[in-house]
């Protein structure tokens, strides 16, 4: 396995403003934030992606997150709002190949968003893609 910062912060190898951390997980600051308060939760153990990860502790990522953005917003950083994010592969914009779930404090007009065009696909091809999903789901 190559060098994973992630994985040497745990360790306490590599320095972070550590926020949370119990047996499982450790949340810290975003070097790189995208808005004042930007957190990342990481579980202890390497996995590369979702798929990697182990099942049980998917719920203590998105516990611990959502305690996070509650304590947040009782900050004195007041946010208007909170965004999770999750980035799952290269395509999907995952920069560190350590599972993290980005905890985002927003305010309105911060510049941060989904950006893309919605489509409005025909129910037909809906559904087809429904059956290739559940059938995925049996392998």
């Amino acid at each position: 396995m190559r060098a994973c910062i992630f994985c040497d912060i745990v360790a306490g190898r590599a320095e972070a403003s550590r926020v949370y951390e119990d047996d499982k997980v450790l949340a810290f600051m975003d070097i790189r934030p995208m808005t004042r308060g930007h957190l990342l939760v990481i579980p202890k153990t390497h996995a590369t992606n979702l798929a990697e990860l182990d099942p049980k502790l998917a719920g203590p990522i998105f516990a611990t997150a959502q305690r996070l953005a509650a304590a947040v917003r009782r900050s004195p950083l007041r946010p208007e709002g909170v965004n999770l994010f999750l980035a799952d592969g290269a395509a999907a914009g995952q920069e560190v190949f350590h599972v993290h779930l980005h905890v985002l404090p927003r305010l309105v007009g911060d510049g941060f968003g989904l950006r893309g065009s919605f489509s409005w696909p025909h129910r037909m091809a809906l559904d087809a893609q429904a059956v290739q999903i559940r059938a995925a789901l049996m392998t």
